[in-house]
């Protein structure tokens, strides 16, 4: 079974085949498709602004909550007169969709913006256009892989929360360590996809020490599993789980504004997944593209916004939210594509199976 079939429940014709049609193009196609994107003249912004209004539109497949969307896509359609054509749906229904349409040599969509394993998972298929962006300089360590087909835009923050009805402040664990006393049995639970946090954690902590751990932690104390980190937060909420390992931030921070007793807390390292963004290589629209990806990363266009509206924003020249102290570990996507196997089967029998 490849990655891609793994990513999207679906077969997809091999990336060889994929390759062929490409280069079955006419060369005015893949010319088209570069655009402006590797241009780093000292007219960039005024070139591109030009062509972008010349196309008048583009657009975007997304994952972005729809209740967001509007907050972020109307002032750049207001700025700049461009129109944001938008298809919404999970991530696997995205991803299955891009590459469906690359497969069939349909070339729809401009810009890609979902999780950051899905976009490694394009540029291997050669679906991605490489960008010189001023930009990149601004964007937090990591933002960025070396190949520059896709940046990260946001952060989904991995935290740990808890109903304060039913613990105390005094007692949360300061350590993944604590987690191992008795106190804490029967009252654990996480999200049941989390492998990837689960990777990257383990593998920072040293994988056999890691590994040694969490088997110790629900030997002794047992560990519940819920599917969604959505679903995980209403049930702390509610009281029914007293502490839950693995909450995107902004989660408790919306239930606590409406009076729900949780709040979130943040054990070291607190790990992240990215989501970002990516230029399709033959995009209809290849400059209005380029265009919304800068608006997508600038620290006054759609990053303040994100940051406004709860998430973690990659671009550094806006102030963090976050506490001082909070060291970040960002999942590697290529691990995520390259060790599936591997670490969901960890995963699984370590702290799901043995509920």
């Amino acid at each position: 079974m490849t990655i891609l079939t793994r990513l999207t429940g679906m077969a997809i014709g091999p990336a060889l085949a994929l390759a062929a049609l490409l280069l079955c193009l006419p060369a005015s196609a893949q010319e088209k498709s570069a655009s402006l994107a590797l241009y780093d003249g000292p007219d960039r912004s005024q070139k591109i602004l030009s062509a972008a209004k010349a196309e008048g539109a583009l657009t975007l497949y997304t994952t972005l909550a729809a209740s967001n969307l509007r907050a972020l896509i109307d002032p750049f359609e207001k700025k700049y007169g461009i129109k944001v054509m938008i298809w919404r749906a999970p991530t696997e229904k995205v991803l299955q969709r891009t590459l469906a349409e690359a497969d069939a040599g349909r070339y729809e969509v401009d810009v890609i913006h979902f999780g950051s394993p899905q976009l490694e998972a394009l540029h291997r298929e050669n679906i991605l256009q490489q960008v010189k962006s001023p930009v990149f300089g601004e964007l937090m360590a990591g933002a960025v892989p070396a190949h520059r087909e896709w940046a990260a835009t946001i952060l989904q923050l991995y935290v740990e929360a808890y109903n304060t009805t039913k613990v105390k402040k005094e007692d949360l664990p300061k350590t993944y360590q604590d987690l191992t006393d008795p106190k804490w049995k029967g009252k654990l639970s996480i999200e049941s996809g989390a492998w990837p946090w689960f990777a990257t954690l383990v593998q920072d902590m040293g994988e056999e020490k890691g590994l040694k751990l969490f088997r110790g932690m629900v030997a002794t104390n047992g560990m519940s599993s819920r599917q969604g980190e959505s679903l995980l937060t209403n049930l702390v909420a509610a009281g029914e789980i007293p502490l839950v390992l693995t909450v995107y931030h902004h989660m408790p921070e919306v239930a606590k504004s409406k009076g729900a007793p949780i709040e979130w807390f943040a054990l070291k390292p607190s790990i992240a997944r990215a989501n970002g963004i990516g230029i399709a290589r033959h995009a209809p629209h290849p400059n209005a593209a380029l265009l919304f990806y800068d608006y997508m990363l600038a620290a006054d266009g759609a990053q303040k916004i994100f940051s406004a509206i709860g998430y973690v924003p990659t671009n550094a020249k806006l102030p963090s939210t976050l506490p001082a102290d909070m060291r970040i570990k960002l999942v590697d996507p290529v691990l995520v594509l390259d060790q599936v196997d591997k670490w969901s089967k960890l995963f699984d029998d370590i702290l799901i199976k043995q509920q």
